[in-house]
């Protein structure tokens, strides 16, 4: 059974975040256990018919993590800000094949994606965001409906959660646009005692299951009336 949100960091192990990065740009097969986290924010855009076009994502990098890459791109010939540029595009080609680390379903049924043109990647308060557009390959009415999504790394390396205060989502971690009518909650996981075993045996030298990470996503639920 799924309920509200509660959350406690897990224990980070830093020295793996540099292979962290290659969940995000080198397009391999990633290492399982999450090593590191992403703060997320999402905003589901809705056009002035009530469908929904597109979901807008803001993924914060680990401070940590952050600070590794700020200085890495800091010390190249290129400049931080060409360097940021250059991590936004090889970001954005390597998470395609991946669905963007996002799956949605409205009443049960999955909803499809279009491909992500409009992103950038910035540093704000010593963190490195990564935006990002995602649309919908066609708009989706929600009027009647609820709507749920995860955001995950299929791997579980990177632990993917919603932004939060207190132990508690953050009043932007999950909003959305337009007029209609609607509610919408965070919930934690509940994986199964088993997965969690799995989760618990991987190590720095092993490679997860693929969908891993999916038993160990929140879920963001929208439900209008």
């Amino acid at each position: 059974m799924e309920r509200p949100v509660t959350r406690t960091r897990p224990r980070r192990r830093w020295r793996y975040w540099m292979v962290a990065l290659c969940c995000l740009v080198a397009g391999e097969a990633a290492l399982a256990h999450p090593h590191g986290w992403i703060d997320l924010r999402m905003r589901l855009a809705v056009d002035d018919r009530g469908r929904l076009t597109e979901l807008e994502q803001t993924w914060r990098l680990d401070p940590f993590y952050s600070l590794v890459l700020l200085e890495e791109l800091g010390q190249a010939e290129e400049g931080l800000e060409a360097g940021l540029d250059r991590l936004g595009l090889e970001i954005r080609d390597n998470l395609a094949p991946q669905g963007y680390f996002t799956e949605m379903a409205l009443e049960g049924d999955a909803v499809a994606f279009g491909e992500v043109e409009e992103y950038t990647v910035l540093e704000r308060d010593g963190r490195v965001e990564f935006r990002f557009r995602l649309p919908l390959a066609e708009p989706l009415p929600l009027a009647g409906s609820r709507l749920r999504y995860r955001v995950f790394d299929p791997t579980y390396y990177l632990e993917v959660v919603h932004e939060a205060e207190d132990d508690a989502p953050a009043a932007d971690a999950l909003v959305m646009s337009g007029e209609l009518d609607c509610e919408s909650r965070i919930l934690a996981p509940s994986p199964d005692p088993e997965r969690v075993a799995e989760a618990a045996r991987l190590d720095a030298t092993d490679e997860a299951e693929p969908g891993l990470g999916r038993h160990f996503a929140e879920t963001g639920e929208v439900t209008c009336r």
